[in-house]
């Protein structure tokens, strides 16, 4: 009598997740083992919502257990970036873990402004996880109307 072998799909598209993974230097290092998690990769990115009003955009990011120290924000050349990094509780060792499903690491976020923002008016609050950034819209440019000598 011969056996018979389950086929299981989520089994064989976790096992090219973490070969593409590899491929790719996306594994966890510490040698953690793979193929248990399809996302296997240490860093993440917060979720964000962005909001416009004929005044400003606003840009919330959730960043649920961390505090403001733990987040930067800067503005370079029409870029906004948000980085930071989230650690994981410390192991004491008496804890038994049968899931982790929350993200740790280091992140980080980078958005085009638009022409109309005015970098220098961006202003960001933090509470309860959330961080808020407002940035206020610029004043549109007139165009400049230039007079042409015809010779």
């Amino acid at each position: 009598m011969s056996n018979i072998t389950r086929w299981n799909p989520v089994n064989e598209f976790e096992d090219l997740m973490n070969r593409y993974n590899r491929m790719f230097g996306l594994t966890r290092p510490g040698g953690e083992r793979e193929g248990k998690d399809l996302f296997s990769r240490s860093d993440w990115a917060p979720a964000v919502d962005i909001k416009e009003t004929p005044e400003a955009f606003t840009i919330e990011a959730e960043l649920p257990g961390m505090s403001r120290e733990d987040v930067k924000v800067t503005v370079h050349e029409g870029v906004l970036s948000i980085q930071g990094e989230r650690k994981s509780e410390e192991d004491n060792g008496d804890k038994k873990h049968h899931r982790i499903e929350r993200f740790y690491g280091s992140f980080l976020r980078r958005f085009t402004l638009p022409e109309n923002v005015d970098e220098n008016s961006v202003k960001a609050s933090f509470k309860d996880g959330m961080l808020t950034l407002t940035l206020q819209k610029a004043e549109p440019k007139e165009p400049k109307a230039i007079e042409v000598d015809v010779q």
